[in-house]
């Protein structure tokens, strides 16, 4: 059969995977542009060092656990804790292969945005993507929100441990230093974006090794471990939830979740047009991210029980940090008398590895929604677009996502679940926003996207569909009451922020995208009618910047 012109275009510009630049969807004229259907505007300044920091710097697994042990607590104790972790890698190892498949073939910073606008085809494509950007924009920010009021807790934990019969609670405390570590992260990304790469080692850095030291302090320094019937044997006795052990326990993955997909394994994939090999190296960084976090959470999750010797003090609600009064009981010596310094030092440890998690989430918080206004899928797309190119940062976005977080940030000021009510929130919104592009891949028969370097091949299909059914049940027992029986006052509203999403997200489709979003540059190098791309990605004249090569102008 004679080649097509479309079947030219796709091995002439690597759109089959075979391109030498990764970075090159389409050349014509000396133009080029990458796989978003734009000019790189952004530095391509992360090697695969500087990737895989990234990744496991927001990942930040074993913090995370620590920090978002409340829940866990109270469903099945030690036992519900360590379990449940190891649910959570077993259907995000799902997720994370899909979304490597995704990544490996079509590296671009809208991710799961453009992904499924490419599975949806023609015919839905548009519509798809639009509503994936959206629901995984809002739970990315639910993520920076609960992730910056985490080290906000953290910082004034700190303080509290050498004041502590002086010190008096107040919910603005902590407000107050979610303000400080937001808006630092904010200058930091804006300002300082040269210096990220280098911040981001840190990170893993501390991740990393004073994991490490962690794991070792924990194991070594408490005089009284806990018993093996109660670190892996004391569900039952444990589960304060009034819900039946099954259940309890399926709620309790929430804590896993929270840990492995803390922020989601498609953090990185929005800095792909930061990469200079972002189709080898971002599947590499999701295997770490996901592995590498679980192996860490794992091994301090065990002995973080072990160094439990009083478990009542530490169930005493689903919005306290009871990780500071688990170090307390794991440094005293064997009177019992605490060691203040050992304890402020494993926070610091902490401290510095969230802080550096909070400025990696909000730089990719600023490229997704600087994604969104680039397609013109955001109110005020012509500011929220621009790009500081001298300091490689579209800086209105990430303004925009920081004045966003400082109202969220407010709302465990007038509430007691809030916190829990959004971290659960962001795990559904964005796997939501996983599920879709998955389930649109699966309907029409896996046949839009070009092979990568990383493809599933025949294991891609059940992949997908094992991912989908995962997704479904999980996100429906994080809906369900934390506790029963429930009121107004601790119920679960996780259900209720994901309808509201849904709504704003259509309503602003009905009024405004339906005639006015043209849909991603994407979807005319990659959206196939009948096995060909619908446009070739050439054209006769040169293309500007900003505009796809293919696009007339005018």
């Amino acid at each position: 059969m004679a080649e097509t012109t479309s079947d030219t275009a796709i091995k002439k510009h690597g759109l089959d995977g075979g391109s030498e630049d990764e970075t090159v969807a389409a050349v014509e004229n000396g133009i080029v542009v990458n796989h978003s259907g734009y000019k790189d505007q952004l530095k391509r300044q992360y090697g695969l060092l500087g990737i895989a920091g990234i990744a496991l710097t927001v990942d930040n697994a074993w913090v995370a656990l620590g920090s978002s042990i409340s829940v866990s607590i109270l469903n099945g104790g030690p036992s519900g804790l360590i379990f449940g972790l190891i649910v959570a890698l077993f259907y995000y190892t799902f997720i994370g292969l899909g979304l490597s498949e995704f990544a490996s073939s079509v590296p671009t910073a809208g991710g799961v945005y453009h992904w499924a606008t490419i599975a949806g085809g023609p015919k839905y494509g548009r519509f798809l993507g639009f509503v994936t950007g959206w629901i995984n924009f809002y739970g990315w920010m639910f993520d920076l929100s609960a992730l910056v009021q985490i080290t906000a807790n953290i910082s004034v934990n700190m303080y509290v441990i050498y004041h502590k019969d002086t010190y008096v609670h107040e919910p603005w405390h902590v407000y107050i230093a979610y303000l400080l570590v937001l808006w630092i992260c904010a200058g930091m990304v804006i300002f300082a974006n040269r210096l990220l790469p280098h911040t981001q080692n840190l990170g893993m850095f501390f991740v990393v090794v004073g994991g490490i030291v962690t794991i070792i302090v924990l194991a070594a320094m408490p005089k009284q471990h806990a018993s093996n019937h109660f670190v892996w044997n004391s569900f039952d006795e444990n589960n304060l939830t009034g819900w039946q052990p099954g259940v309890a326990f399926l709620l309790g993955v929430l804590n896993g979740a929270f840990t492995v997909g803390t922020p989601e394994p498609d953090a990185i994939t929005h800095i792909a047009e930061e990469l200079p090999h972002p189709r080898r190296d971002l599947p590499i960084a999701i295997a770490l991210q996901i592995g590498l976090g679980f192996l860490y959470a794992f091994c301090f999750a065990i002995v973080l029980c072990y160094a439990i010797t009083d478990l009542a003090i530490l169930q005493g609600g689903i919005n306290t940090y009871p990780l500071v009064d688990i170090y307390l009981q794991a440094t005293a010596d064997g009177q019992g008398n605490q060691n203040l310094g050992a304890t402020f030092g494993l926070l610091f440890i902490i401290w510095c590895a969230s802080m550096l998690c909070c400025i990696g989430t909000t730089l990719t918080n600023s490229r997704i929604y600087w994604a969104l206004a680039r397609d013109k899928a955001v109110p005020l797309s012509s500011l929220f677009s621009q790009v500081n190119e001298k300091l490689s940062c579209p800086i209105p976005a990430t303004l925009f996502v920081a004045i966003v977080a400082t109202g969220i940030g407010a709302i465990p000021l007038g509430s007691e679940v809030a916190f829990l009510n959004l971290a659960g929130s962001f795990i559904i919104l964005t796997t939501v926003s996983y599920a879709i592009p998955f389930g649109a891949n699966i309907l029409t028969g896996r046949r839009h996207f070009p092979k990568g370097p990383f493809h599933l091949g025949k294991f891609g299909m059940p992949v997908n569909i094992l991912a989908v059914l995962f997704i479904t049940l999980f996100d429906i027992f994080y809906c369900f009451p934390y506790a029963m029986p429930t009121n107004a006052e601790i119920m679960n509203y996780n259900s209720v922020i994901l309808a509201g999403v849904v709504f704003i997200t259509g309503a602003w489709w009905l009024l405004h995208a339906r005639k006015h979003y043209p849909g991603p540059k994407v979807m005319a190098l990659y959206v196939h009618e009948d096995g060909h791309v619908l446009q070739a990605a050439a054209s006769t004249g040169p293309a500007g910047e900003g505009q796809m090569v293919g696009e007339k102008k005018g």
